[in-house]
């Protein structure tokens, strides 16, 4: 099993990690999905191909997560919709 901690901006809260947990858990291969609201990062243990880590960070970019130092106002304002569904979708 491979695992990487991602280090994210615009974590929230638990609506957040949610969301968060919900769509990496859709891609293959995804076993778990831990949140950390403490350093704002996301764990990920996935079993298969190696490099996934682009993947994941597509996907974190798109709900409005980048990785740390990487994002921007547009970023900021997804992860606003994104907090909203993991609330509703909780």
């Amino acid at each position: 099993m491979n695992t990487i901690n991602i280090s994210i901006e615009n974590l929230k809260c638990h609506g957040c990690a949610n969301t968060i947990r919900r769509e990496l858990s859709r891609l293959e291969g995804v076993q778990q999905v831990d949140v950390s609201h403490e350093d704002s990062s996301v764990s990920i243990s996935w079993e298969g191909a190696a490099e996934m880590k682009e993947s994941f960070l597509r996907t974190l970019k798109k709900l409005g997560y980048p990785e740390r130092g990487t994002g921007n106002t547009i970023d900021n304002v997804k992860s606003y919709v994104s907090c909203a569904i993991g609330r509703v979708k909780s």
